[in-house]
């Protein structure tokens, strides 16, 4: 991860070693109510884990070159989900634990740099790719996308990674206890992607008409609206039930909690990223990363976005109603 100030030119981009290194898919920033910096990031391969960092210092909105350095010191933690709903977020802090001189961890460099390794020694739990990390802004919140993971043996199965040979995905909802920085948290699963009509998907459908809600595979990443409205872009579909990716819009309150609706289909052979709102919500952003993807400039599988050859862009799609419900 690295940091830069976009309202200064002479910035040199910083990297951001506190965090931790492993593949990062995302940084989702959130401000504490005692004025840390908490970020959450996923490390997107199969049978990685979920992080977050909480920074030592506070943020203050009136020193805003103070706030240049928050991320260089502070505390990051790595996740474990027990099977009774309850999880822990276990510090990476070379000293405590199994992260000891005999272990390899003699400093908190050995940590930062070998974080995979310190957090297979504290016993997190082995995620089905774990990529963005969001907060909803309405319910205070936190969603963990798991995209896949087909490798997954129904043996190796456990509460918060429910299906082996998992084509599909699923979105985890977590609740921390009181405050972001806190150690302790709550969670259950939100979305266990699929197609309905297909018996071999458990999708999450609550109690709505199957025919009704739309079939979705391979989160990717996630935004929320005012109202707390999930939008999910997706990335793998081709390959799952053979339909291109795009975004679905689902409710994470409420009497439509979970009915899951298509948004926009993306160009073949895409991948859709990058999520995001305007200001006043009525226009959503989104990216269209590599379309035509598996095919050649003699024959391309798609002429997005002119009708020439496929290029990536960013996309916008607005509205003109400022209605809250989705598709309105």
């Amino acid at each position: 991860m690295v940091e830069i100030d976009p309202y200064d030119p002479t910035f040199v981009p910083k990297k951001c070693t506190a965090l931790g290194r492993f593949e990062h898919e995302a940084a989702s920033v959130v401000i504490a109510r005692d004025g840390r910096v908490v970020v959450y990031s996923g490390d997107d391969e199969r049978f990685e884990y979920v992080y977050k960092f909480a920074s030592e210092r506070r943020c203050d909105p009136r020193a805003r070159g103070a706030n240049i350095s928050l991320l260089d010191s502070g505390t990051p933690y790595v996740a474990r989900f027990d099977a009774d709903g309850t999880g822990e977020w276990l510090p990476l802090v070379d000293g405590q634990g199994p992260l000891t001189e005999a272990n390899g961890f003699r400093s908190r460099a050995d940590v930062l740099v070998n974080t995979r390794r310190a957090a297979d020694l504290l016993g997190a739990t082995e995620m089905d790719r774990p990529e963005d990390v969001e907060t909803d802004p309405v319910n205070g919140r936190v969603y963990i996308v798991c995209t896949n993971n087909t490798r997954r043996n129904w043996n190796q199965i456990d509460s918060a990674n429910p299906r082996g040979n998992n084509r599909h995905g699923h979105i985890i909802e977590l609740i921390e206890d009181g405050n972001p920085t806190a150690t302790r948290s709550y969670w259950k699963s939100f979305l266990l992607c699929g197609d309905p009509a297909d018996p071999d998907d458990s999708v999450f459908a609550a109690s709505f008409d199957p025919n009704l809600i739309s079939p979705i595979s391979c989160p990717n990443n996630l935004a929320f609206d005012a109202w707390g409205n999930m939008w999910i872009a997706t990335d793998g579909q081709p390959g799952t039930f053979r339909r291109k990716d795009g975004i679905d819009a689902v409710p994470t309150s409420g009497d439509e909690r979970g009915f899951v609706r298509m948004f926009l289909s993306g160009p073949h052979g895409c991948e859709i990223c990058g999520p995001e709102f305007a200001p006043d919500y009525q226009t959503l952003f989104c990216a269209i990363q590599h379309p035509g993807e598996r095919s050649s400039l003699a024959a391309p599988l798609s002429s997005w976005p002119d009708g020439t050859i496929p290029r990536p862009s960013v996309m916008a799609v607005w509205k003109r109603t400022g209605d809250p419900r989705i598709g309105s």
